[in-house]
């Protein structure tokens, strides 16, 4: 698994930061656990495997927010006791 964090301007609110949640589950459907902050201007996801990380720029920027930045790691999953 991938943990996607991205770096985003121009959210200023919650509906900011659902708005960017939204566009992240309809340009990657296999997005989990996605979520974001307009405090620290990211939001990350996770996801099984690859996706098209230009038509994810496009889509974000094409909302009216500025893309700026993309760091993919591998995501693993904590247990209960971690």
């Amino acid at each position: 698994m991938l943990k996607t964090t991205l770096m985003i301007e121009g959210m200023q609110c919650g509906m900011c930061e659902a708005h960017i949640c939204d566009t992240i589950r309809k340009a990657v459907p296999d997005a989990a656990k996605v979520k974001a902050s307009h405090r620290k201007n990211t939001a990350e996801f996770v996801t099984k495997g690859t996706y098209d990380e230009k038509g994810l720029e496009k889509a974000i920027n094409e909302t009216g927010y500025v893309f700026v930045d993309i760091r993919t790691e591998p995501y693993e999953k904590k247990g209960f006791f971690h």
